[in-house]
């Protein structure tokens, strides 16, 4: 991954709604979710929302499928996975024991976590 790409997806997280509509796709993969469902859950006129979604999928972050009449989105992790390899990847100028907590966390997240009655538990947030 070249820093061009890494850079357009910091850029496409660094504004709030897209880092909070990243999250949330996130929470729904790998079923993914309509764009007017992410517009309501996150409060957000659907023309912003259709905006924004377009940033996230330039930069790769977010990929889309048409089901029916709906466009249903996706949090490509694959992305988002090279993204966090490609900052870790000289860990700690090769001293990897200092590294190995965000590695084993990146490699084994918490087996917990949970979208029932709207939880996150993940981090502790409420995904509502």
């Amino acid at each position: 991954m070249d820093n061009e790409k890494i850079l357009d997806a910091f850029t496409a997280l660094s504004q709030a709604t897209r880092l909070a509509t990243f999250r949330v796709l996130v929470r729904y993969e790998p079923e993914g979710l309509p764009a007017g469902e992410i517009a309501r859950l996150l409060d957000v006129p659907h023309n912003t929302m259709s905006t924004h979604l377009g940033v996230l999928s330039r930069a790769g972050l977010v990929s889309s499928r048409r089901q029916s009449r709906s466009i249903i989105y996706r949090a490509n992790l694959d992305h988002m996975r090279e993204t966090l390899s490609f900052l870790v990847r000289d860990c700690c100028a090769g001293r990897a024991e200092l590294c190995e907590p965000l590695l084993r966390e990146l490699q084994h997240p918490a087996a917990d976590c949970s979208r029932e009655a709207g939880e996150n538990l993940c981090n502790g947030e409420d995904a509502s």
